[in-house]
């Protein structure tokens, strides 16, 4: 005879119902216990219009629906939950239920850790629900890491909560680029067509490497430069590829930018399509993320004329103490924000024509075609026809990435730009980012592409403090 799994009880931690309102519903069978603590905690976090407060208030409708209508002899005995796996009716076993602390907990704790701190009040309650519960695994759920250290040094099992990731690991993320195998031409030869249209080059491709492609993924010989491409079409194992073009020569320049390596040669690709409505590159400093971004909307914005201006806008999380309040307009209190765009127009404009006059004209002119704009302030806005730059999307959450996205209206080209390896916001990780949680789940869609600079470019000095320090 099989040996029946073993009951699981789950105390969420309150981080756990700020970071994400839902969790109540994420644990399937399984019994979830609220400390009285955690809804003391939730009252005092839900004043103000941060993301953390309006979760709480989420968090608070969610379990007045819970508990409305019901007698104390229900709340006692636990209400039964709509989680996700019972939803459809597809499963048998009994729904998960939500227990809240109805009496005071035995003191159990070290003298070490007295009770009248929340996260050592809650570790109390665990401990008191393993006695009461000796047939079950009693697991607190903490996105705080030295809660789950204190757990574990009294006995109580601590996990950190992992239905917001989106992925169970960074390297299995999305590239955007694949090499071809060194047989691939041998193997796939003879079914294989190629043809010409509108000057491009064009290949038909059959065959079980072909399935794993997705749309606007790049293709190329690992060794060699002389095959790059990008995928148009997949259907089943046939995929139509297209040669890219290059932008690596001084004529194929990108507003005086060339392409200095493979990588960033992809990303020139995607940022100069008309057809690609968003991008996501990711790279670590130096790699030339905002430069071929800001150089390819220059380009198609006041050469072109695509689009009508081009906004940038970022997370402002410092990297140090915080300055204060900066005074003046919101463009103003946004260009301390923006060194990175200043730094990268420097480059784009160090031209010499017309001397001091000429330069000056040169910044206006650019000034009046790009626009800074606070995060703070685009909801419910539309942007028509607009090259809109996401910096530092690392700091975003999926919440605050989705709101952003759909602000796009026709003829908005959106980028995101950032280093998953730099999140300096409170309860990211790099499996909960916004901004890979965008590319994982925009991968695949014919009108948007992704890429990962590798290579540094900015100097010697950088590239030997990226690697050694």
């Amino acid at each position: 005879m099989s040996q029946e799994p073993r009951r699981r009880i789950f105390v969420l931690d309150t981080n756990v119902l700020m970071h994400d309102p839902t969790a109540i519903f994420r644990f399937d069978e399984h019994d979830i216990f609220l400390p009285m603590v955690v809804l003391e905690e939730l009252d005092a976090g839900k004043k103000g219009m941060s993301e953390s407060a309006r979760n709480v208030r989420q968090v608070s409708r969610f379990v007045d629906e819970l508990v409305q209508g019901a007698d104390k002899h229900r709340i006692d005995s636990g209400i039964e939950l709509p989680g996700e796996h019972h939803l459809n009716g597809s499963s048998n076993s009994r729904p998960g239920r939500l227990f809240f602390q109805t009496r005071l907990s035995q003191p159990l704790l070290p003298d070490t850790l007295p009770g009248h701190r929340a996260d050592n009040t809650i570790l109390e309650y665990c401990l008191s629900l393993q006695e009461q519960h000796p047939e079950a695994q009693v697991t607190l759920v903490s996105k705080d890491i030295n809660l789950r250290i204190k757990a574990t040094i009294i006995g109580v099992h601590a996990e950190d909560y992992f239905n917001d990731k989106t992925l169970d690991d960074l390297d299995l993320l999305f590239s955007g680029s694949s090499p071809l195998p060194p047989d691939f031409w041998e193997a796939h030869s003879q079914e294989m067509d190629s043809w010409q249209e509108q000057g491009r080059t064009f290949y038909r491709v059959k065959g079980p490497e072909a399935a794993g492609w997705v749309p606007n993924q790049f293709i190329f010989n690992e060794h060699t430069d002389d095959f790059e491409a990008v995928v148009r079409k997949v259907d089943g194992d046939t995929a139509v590829m297209e040669l890219v073009h290059q932008y690596r020569g001084e004529r194929n320049s990108v507003w005086g930018i060339t392409a200095r390596n493979r990588e960033q040669n992809f990303a020139l690709n995607l940022l100069m399509d008309p057809a690609i409505d968003f991008i996501s590159i990711l790279g670590p400093a130096g790699t030339g993320k905002t430069l071929l971004t800001l150089a390819a909307g220059l380009a198609q914005t006041l050469e072109k004329n695509r689009y009508r201006e081009i906004i940038m806008t970022r997370v402002t999380v410092p990297l140090g103490e915080d300055i204060g309040f900066l005074p003046g307009t919101e463009e103003e209190k946004m260009e301390p924000w923006m060194g990175a765009l200043m730094d990268n127009l420097e480059v784009l404009t160090q031209s010499d024509e017309g001397g001091d006059w000429g330069r000056a004209a040169t910044q206006d002119l650019l000034r009046n075609r790009i626009k800074i704009r606070s995060l703070n302030f685009m909801r419910g806005r539309t942007f028509l026809n607009r090259y809109i730059i996401l910096d530092e999307a690392q700091n975003l959450t999926p919440k605050q990435m989705k709101a952003l996205i759909t602000r796009a209206g026709p003829g908005t080209k959106v980028v995101c730009l950032g280093n998953v390896a730099q999140i300096d916001t409170p309860y990211l990780t790099e499996t909960t980012s916004g901004l890979t949680y965008v590319v994982n789940r925009f991968r695949g869609w014919d009108h948007s592409g992704h890429v990962t600079l590798m290579r540094g470019e900015r100097s010697r000095l950088a590239d030997h403090a990226s690697e050694h320090l």
